[in-house]
């Protein structure tokens, strides 16, 4: 069977431990026996960021932007720990802060629905897709260890040499201080987004902030999105029979969980790292939401909403058998694809990412799963068969086939 062929590349970033084997296995059987793959490859495993200085990650970032379409495999963020297991140079950024720094844009994550996988809140009947903004606050953030008693201030020097000055702390002993930011134009491309995915989607768009504690950073969010929205697409959200609505944070989680769903829920960057995480494995699993960067200047980076399975990863080395479940990065490849095909025109490309999903689905609901979702399953026990890693995709690949 002749290959379906690319028209131009996308950018593949590869990345860490056990998320990394499934890149590999997933190439292998699900997408190179029916694609004539084109990618410009970047390697964002931890050793080789470390061996660049971290400058294969703006690479990638930089590629992502000329050709508009990237998948990323889950990367490690080092800590201490990892500073010392790898034996780094120092302690680099997390990878995905830096290429949403570069990229801008905003990050928009949906569960993905199987029969069979019910959600935890019962009251869920449709997926929450989370917004997050993929700029600033603790990914861009300044910190270090205060060693003793001082002050600490925070201070503004504009361009004609005029500074503002605030004290953060009197310290009376050691302690530690972070500085954070935003920026009033990365914010505005968040909003706007926000409410273009909403019309899109047709679909409620909620967002909540923390405006009554932090009164000039998380009000700038609040008065921007209100600005926009007024002045920009309030007539279209009413023409659209969709409701725009804001409100603080603790409020939106719990109003969130007595919800039905079906709503897009936009949340500040890290808010939306916590949030995302929590929608997910109450919608059954890490391992079951997608994941989309999208930049105002159209371009998409598709990644899996979790990290690299490090416990799978150990077990790997050690030759144990490993039941990790693949469906989130083979959605990143599907999206990367169907988006590379509607931009170059490549109707069969579109077509094969709808089959490999539907694939996947269909192997799930016949009762062949991985052992995360088998613990959770309705489906009666003796229907279940567990499999391990490489035998689920095996079984995606002979659903594909």
């Amino acid at each position: 069977m002749a290959k379906i062929e690319m028209k131009t590349p996308l950018v593949e970033m590869d990345g860490d431990e056990m998320t990394r084997i499934l890149w590999a296995l997933i190439k292998e059987k699900l997408l190179l026996p029916y694609v004539d793959l084109k990618t410009e490859y970047y390697d964002l495993g931890l050793k080789h960021r470390d061996e660049t200085d971290d400058q294969v990650t703006i690479d990638s970032a930089e590629a992502t932007k000329r050709l508009g379409v990237a998948v990323k495999c889950a990367t490690i963020t080092p800590n201490a720990d990892r500073v010392k297991e790898y034996g780094l140079k120092e302690m680099w950024k997390s990878p995905n802060g830096t290429i949403r720094a570069i990229l801008d844009g905003t990050v928009f994550r949906t569960p993905v629905i199987v029969k069979w996988i019910e959600p935890c809140v019962k009251n869920w009947e449709q997926p929450i897709t989370l917004a997050r903004h993929a700029y600033g606050d603790v990914y861009k953030n300044v910190e270090f260890r205060v060693p003793g008693a001082g002050k600490a201030e925070l201070v503004f020097t504009g361009e004609d040499g005029q500074e503002t000055r605030k004290l953060i702390q009197e310290f009376k002993g050691p302690g530690v201080v972070q500085g954070v930011h935003n920026l009033d134009a990365s914010i505005e491309s968040f909003a706007r987004a926000c409410f273009q995915y909403a019309l899109d989607q047709k679909k409620e768009l909620w967002f909540g902030t923390k405006d009554t504690i932090s009164k000039t950073y998380d009000a700038r969010f609040r008065e921007i999105f209100d600005t926009i929205y007024e002045n920009d697409y309030k007539s279209q959200f009413e023409q659209a029979g969709i409701t725009y609505f804001y409100t603080l944070i603790d409020d939106a989680v719990a109003r969130i969980m007595k919800s039905k769903g079906g709503m897009i829920w936009a949340c500040k960057n890290y808010d939306g790292d916590v949030m995302s995480d929590m929608v997910s494995s109450a919608f059954g699993s890490l391992a079951m939401m997608t994941s989309v960067l999208v930049s105002p200047a159209g371009v998409y980076e598709y990644e899996a909403a979790h990290g690299t399975v490090q416990r799978h990863y150990y077990k790997h080395l050690k030759g144990e058998e490993t039941s990790t479940n693949p469906v989130a990065t083979i959605f990143a490849w599907t999206g990367g694809l169907r988006k590379r095909g509607e931009l170059d025109g490549l109707t069969d490309l579109v077509k094969f990412a709808d089959r490999l999903e539907r694939a996947t689905l269909d192997t799930i609901e016949s009762g062949i799963m991985t052992k995360d979702l088998a613990l959770i399953t309705t489906l009666p026990q003796e229907r279940v068969t567990v499999k391990n890693t490489e035998a689920f995709i095996d079984a995606v690949a002979q659903k594909l086939a």
